[in-house]
Formats: C-alpha cells, sequence, structure tokens
C-alpha cells in the first residue's frame, strides 16, 4: 500500500459510513416503533453492539498479536472519543434531550463498569480469568436489558403485534447498516494507520488516536445521521451502550483470547485511564444538568477532545 491507497481507503470509507448509518437508524426506529419498546432500548443494544464491533475486532487483532497496548488504548481513546468527540458533535447539530431513566441507571452503570477496570489492570496485566469476569458482567447487563425491553413490549402489545413485513424490513435496514459500518470503518482504520505509522507514531498512541477515533466512526456517523433527524434516545443509547460493551466485551474478550501483560502504566491506571473516568464523569454532569446536552456544552466537549489529541501528540507521541 501507499499513501495514495491509504487515502482513498480513507475517504471511500467515510462515504460507506455514512450511508450504512442512514439505513441503521431507519432500521432502528422502525425496529422500536414495531416491537414496541422504545428508541433508547435499541440504541443501548442493537446499535450499540453493532457500533461496537470494530472496536470488538481491533483489539481481538492486537490481543492476538500480542500488543496489548494497543487493544486496552484502543478501549481507552474509543470511550474518550465516543463522549467528548461523538457526544460534542452530536449535541452542536442538534442538542440531545436526555431521559430521567438514562441518568438515573444507564449512566450510573457506563461509571462503574469503567471504574472495574482500575483493579483488574493496576498489576499491568489482563488474566484470561479476568476477562471471563468482565464477560460474566457484560452478559448479565445484556440480560437485564432484554428482561427490562420485553416488560415495556407487554405493555404496548397491541402496538407490537402488527406489521411483520415492516419488521423484516427493519430488520434487513439494521444488518446491511452494521455490515456497511464496519467494513467503512475498516477501510478508514488500514488507511489511517499506514498514514501514522508512515509519520513515526508509537503503538499506544496509534491505539489512543487513529485506531480510537476510526473504530469510533461507526458511532460518531450514527449519532450525527441520528441528531439531525431529532432521534436522541437512538444517540444517547449509542453512546452509553458502545462505552459499556468497549469497557466489558472489547477487554473481556480480548484478555480471554490472549492474556496478555506489560500494560503501559498510563494505561494501567495511569493518566490516560484517569482521564477516561474524567471525561465520562464529565459528561454525566453535563448531561444531568438541565437534562439536555446543548451546543454550548458540545462546545465545550470537543474542545476537551481536541485538548486530549494536543496532549497525546505534542507530548506523548513517542511514548
Amino acid at each position: 500500500m501507499n499513501v495514495t491507497w491509504a487515502c482513498l481507503l480513507l475517504f471511500g470509507g467515510l462515504v460507506i459510513l455514512w450511508k450504512s448509518a442512514d439505513w441503521l437508524v431507519d432500521g432502528a426506529v422502525g425496529l422500536a416503533q414495531r416491537l414496541g419498546v422504545s428508541p433508547l432500548v435499541i440504541g443501548l443494544t442493537i446499535v450499540a453492539m453493532g457500533t461496537s464491533a470494530p472496536e470488538v475486532a481491533a483489539s481481538i487483532a492486537a490481543a492476538v498479536k500480542g500488543v496489548g497496548n494497543v487493544a486496552i488504548g484502543n478501549v481507552y481513546g474509543s470511550n474518550i472519543a465516543n463522549l467528548a468527540l461523538v457526544g460534542g458533535l452530536a449535541a452542536l447539530i442538534r442538542p440531545i434531550r436526555i431521559q430521567l431513566r438514562t441518568l438515573m441507571r444507564e449512566m450510573p452503570v457506563m461509571i462503574v463498569v469503567a471504574l472495574l477496570l482500575w483493579p483488574v489492570l493496576v498489576n499491568n496485566y489482563l488474566s484470561r480469568a479476568e476477562g471471563f469476569v468482565l464477560l460474566g458482567i457484560f452478559a448479565g447487563l445484556i440480560l437485564l436489558t432484554i428482561y427490562t425491553a420485553r416488560k415495556e413490549a407487554e405493555d404496548t402489545q397491541s402496538e407490537a403485534a402488527s406489521g411483520k413485513r415492516e419488521v423484516k424490513r427493519s430488520v434487513l435496514y439494521v444488518v446491511i447498516g452494521l455490515a456497511g459500518l464496519a467494513l467503512g470503518a475498516d477501510m478508514v482504520v488500514r488507511g489511517a494507520v499506514f498514514i501514522g505509522e508512515r509519520v513515526g507514531l508509537s503503538k499506544a498512541v496509534i491505539g489512543l488516536t487513529i485506531v480510537a477515533i476510526g473504530t469510533s466512526l461507526p458511532e460518531l456517523v450514527t449519532c450525527v445521521v441520528a441528531a439531525i433527524r431529532g432521534q436522541h434516545d437512538i444517540s444517547i443509547g449509542n453512546l452509553v451502550g458502545s462505552n459499556v460493551f468497549n469497557t466489558l466485551l472489547v477487554v473481556g474478550t480480548a484478555g480471554v483470547v490472549r492474556p496478555f501483560g506489560d500494560i503501559a502504566a498510563r494505561l494501567a491506571g495511569g493518566v490516560d485511564y484517569g482521564i477516561m473516568i474524567v471525561v465520562s464523569g464529565v459528561f454525566v454532569l453535563v448531561a444531568a444538568i438541565g437534562r439536555r446536552i446543548g451546543r454550548a456544552k458540545g462546545t465545550m466537549l470537543l474542545l476537551g477532545y481536541i485538548g486530549y489529541m494536543v496532549y497525546l501528540l505534542a507530548y506523548t507521541a513517542g511514548v
């Protein structure tokens, strides 16, 4: 591959991402309506899991190659990008309204699972047993969400009983959208990583920046499209759900596939871990104030992310 092909991959992937996100939002909203559940539940589960697929693939690939710092850095960088970059951009396009349920339940869960990583990684090693524990917690949360969704569907059974053809169409849109997002993100990451290696960035920084942003592109374009259409629950459900999936599913799967040690101190409870926790807390705080993330708050989140990128590239590019 040369730089020209890398640029073609990058821009071609972006085009595919945008159209795929369009289909995904269409399918997700239609599925929520036909199944009688809220768009928030669909955003927290199907959309979040699908848009987190690139993080899972990238971290598993890094773990198999024994590059644990890229796997963990990808998770931290993606979580920070989801809340500060994606959340900020979505709020700039259209202010995001937050349900009280999200503030009281889903967002605290996001913070708690992020805090769980500290005792797991503080010894600079991720064991297979710890990976299984994280996956077990993830499975428990999914089962709880499914139970809640079923209760919600029972309350709107009359709405959910009609339109089987429309359900199939919505599922098809979701599947095509998710597949396109995965393809587009892979194209973007391949091109961007090639360019990053050419300019001499370290593996940890590539994981925290290029790979993290690239694998967050499905969340980014999905939330932007959802924001343009005023689908706030899809946006916020995707962001919160993706961070929970990244923390538990991605890290847990990477540890189960191949346990790894020598995790960089900055990732094992150090500065980058601390920044992820701070960004998560700030996001919850700005969401709680008025239960709305407006353009001013979105700008603040974006400026915070730009500051983090400056810190990474200007002061730690060789670390």
